[in-house]
């Protein structure tokens, strides 16, 4: 279902609450915000524009909901909601919650919080959680949960079913558990599927998957969310550098990563973040948005810059003025096309530099059969409309010479930026549009000088 649609079907549930909220039924808001799921109240905070309206729902929001809430909201309202929380109530919220949501939390929490929650822990869990800690949080180690069952690989299968019987319940999304042997290094999984299916008296040796390795707890997140789209995994193991088993990773903080990622991606192409607040207020919507405007600004210029250099020769060629905008606006979509290309690549780990080469020349070629097309349209179109013969020759030489510069900058841009540590698909699109406007401009207008004039 396209997440339209869901959103769709979201509003459509929330419906009864907008209802209860505008006619100030109290009651029936507590009632029914409660029966949401966090996911569902932390959108229908979010959908609200006004900020009193917000702190009102989020104060009716039970103090058993309230912490995995705060994991839902974007970064803007969660750091206003943990900032007008007491501190008491801050470290109720956050107890009973997973290592790795507190983990995401933590950073955002006052000091004394954080002291206060660390300190109240036994000391196995707050060694748990010290170890998610210790990882940044878009790698692995950052991602995993604590709440691992572990087995040893000499006991039967017998052995294990009395285990979990005596555990009483099992963590969330378990469709296996982990293996390890008596020192705590990673051998493989026990899927639960051959616990139920084999005979009790096997050992946990013969039944167990080797497939499956250790993730290491320092891999990068978008490697991790490619491993589980690649072998459709639930749940995966997390490793120390030793192969100590440290935790796992589940489906759905991999759902979470794709879908930021993919946020990401789309909000950076206009200098904006995932994390930015749609109802956020006009001024600190317009501080964030304006420096973006303002590198825009600056390329804008040059591009200007370059037409200026020939504004003799479009005085005296005013078809060159009609003509010029078809010449960059062909070279941007035509490299925009490269660009998204390669980001995705990249994303997907397909890209490296034993094929980036061929991918060059690929994109080259295609780039050229599309400019040697186009370019024949638009020289007809230009010489009939303009009745010139060599304004036609001009604007389809000056097409093909952008189609290849935009083709060849649509690889190389997202490549360099990324090698230099800066984010292809917040910066790449200005880059971009850059060179293809001034290479276009100079293209076009440089030939008209030379051939017209």
């Amino acid at each position: 279902m396209p997440p339209a649609q869901e959103h769709q079907q979201l509003h459509e549930q929330l419906a009864p609450v907008y209802i209860a909220i505008e006619n100030r039924q109290e009651s029936s808001v507590i009632k029914l915000v409660n029966s949401l799921h966090p996911a569902e109240i932390a959108f229908l905070i979010e959908s609200l524009p006004d900020e009193e309206q917000r702190e009102k729902i989020w104060n009716l929001v039970s103090i058993e909901r309230k912490g995995e809430t705060l994991t839902h909201l974007n970064d803007y309202i969660r750091l206003q909601f943990i900032e007008a929380m007491p501190t008491s109530e801050l470290v109720v919220t956050t107890r009973t919650m997973d290592h790795d949501d507190i983990a995401d939390l933590l950073p955002d929490m006052p000091d004394v919080v954080s002291r206060i929650l660390l300190q109240s822990m036994e000391s196995q869990h707050r060694e748990r959680l010290e170890s998610v800690l210790s990882y940044p949080e878009d790698t692995a180690g950052g991602l995993m949960n604590t709440d691992t069952i572990s087995i040893r690989t000499d006991i039967s299968l017998e052995t294990v079913m009395r285990y979990l019987r005596f555990l009483g319940n099992i963590p969330d999304t378990t469709d296996k558990l982990m293996v390890v042997n008596k020192a705590g290094v990673y051998q493989g999984v026990l899927y639960l599927s051959d616990l139920l299916t084999h005979n009790p008296e096997d050992s946990v040796a013969s039944v167990m998957n080797t497939d499956l390795r250790g993730i290491s707890a320092t891999t990068d997140q978008t490697d991790v969310a490619a491993l589980f789209e690649r072998r459709d995994l639930i749940t995966a193991p997390v490793v120390d550098e030793q192969g100590y088993l440290l935790g796992r990773i589940t489906i759905d903080d991999i759902v979470d990563v794709i879908r930021d990622e993919g946020e990401h991606t789309f909000m950076s192409q206009a200098g904006l973040s995932e994390e930015d607040d749609m109802f956020a207020p006009v001024f600190t919507s317009s501080k964030r948005r304006a420096l973006w405007l303002g590198i825009n600004l600056l390329t804008a210029l040059l591009a200007s810059a370059v037409i200026g250099l020939f504004q003799v020769t479009i005085e005296k060629v005013v078809a060159l003025a009609v003509l010029m905008p078809i010449v960059a606006s062909m070279g941007g979509i035509a490299g925009s096309q490269t660009l998204t290309l390669v980001i995705r690549g990249m994303a997907l780990g397909q890209l490296s530099n034993k094929n980036y080469r061929i991918l060059v020349i690929k994109e080259l070629t295609v780039s050229f059969i599309n400019g040697l097309l186009w370019a024949f349209v638009l020289a007809v179109i230009a010489g009939f409309w303009f009745a010139s013969s060599t304004l036609a020759i001009v604007i389809g030489i000056a097409i093909v010479i952008n189609l290849l510069i935009a083709a060849f900058a649509g690889v190389i841009i997202p490549i360099s930026l990324d090698k230099l540590g800066a984010d292809p698909a917040l910066a790449g699109g200005v880059f971009l549009t850059t060179i293809t406007d001034v290479v276009g401009f100079f293209a076009f207008l440089g030939l008209a000088r030379l051939m017209l004039i």
